[in-house]
């Protein structure tokens, strides 16, 4: 069995080489790039993946579907710029790519850190994601963001994580906030979702409830409490601009 890798990257220098060395024992390790102009295409051709560069920005699914078609493998892990994986976890992935069972993808948990501390609460741990597969039997969906990959067939579960440095300071916090919030107002929008302040308003405060609360955040500590207060903005504003682009602006000046 043949295994290749699979990256999207658009500037991420600050952890690409991370991600790309521990991809290194695939077949090959195919990086699919939306224009970086930062040194991220270099470091990936420097550790040997093929890299191709795009014009446009698609959007999350489709860029990883322009990564799939360019992999050559019987089977592909996928892995974001800030992910890398361990040892362990290669070894798991090799067991389980040569003898699937019949299965035809595998979830694999994912450990996030916050602000520099790996969450164990707040609805990040053990956060399945399905990144192993079989290349003729999955494709990512067209969403622009929090894509997922559709699989026909079985999916089965490993142990060992995936490690994910998914926030390291408040301003890349924020900065993250405003695009995700802003990308997944425009698809709600054109799937014919509307929104209201009240609406915006409960979204915001549910998303705070789950992650402190249901999702035990406050044993994550102060960074449990800091990830509730963002998840709790960035469902606020995704459901304000829902509104704003649903003409809530120009019915509030009536």
């Amino acid at each position: 069995m043949t295994v290749s890798a699979i990256i999207i990257t658009t500037d991420n220098e600050a952890t690409i080489r991370r991600c790309v060395e521990s991809l290194l024992w695939a077949d090959e390790v195919v990086v699919v790039d939306a224009g970086s102009t930062d040194a991220t295409v270099d470091i990936c051709r420097e550790q040997g993946a093929k890299v191709h560069v795009t014009e446009d920005w698609p959007g999350h699914g489709p860029q990883k579907n322009r990564a799939l078609a360019h992999a050559a493998g019987d089977w592909v892990v996928a892995l974001d710029s800030d992910e890398w994986m361990t040892p362990a976890l290669r070894a798991e992935i090799e067991r389980a790519v040569a003898a699937p069972g019949g299965r035809s993808a595998f979830a694999l948990p994912r450990r996030s850190s916050f602000c520099g501390r790996f969450m164990r609460h707040s609805g990040w741990w053990p956060d399945y994601v399905v990144r192993v597969f079989r290349r003729d039997k999955a494709r990512f969906s067209d969403d622009s963001v929090h894509e997922r990959l559709v699989v026909d067939g079985a999916i089965g579960k490993l142990k060992q994580p995936i490690l994910h440095e998914a926030i390291t300071t408040l301003e890349q916090m924020v900065e993250k906030m405003n695009a995700y919030s802003s990308s997944s107002a425009q698809m709600l929008h054109a799937r014919g979702r509307r929104a209201s302040l009240a609406k915006a308003l409960l979204h915001g405060g549910w998303a705070f409830a789950r992650t402190y609360v249901l999702r035990l955040g406050f044993l994550d500590g102060r960074e449990g409490f800091m990830l509730a207060v963002a998840n709790a903005e960035g469902s606020y504003y995704r459901y304000l601009k829902l509104m704003l682009l649903s003409g809530g602006a120009a019915h509030d000046k009536r």
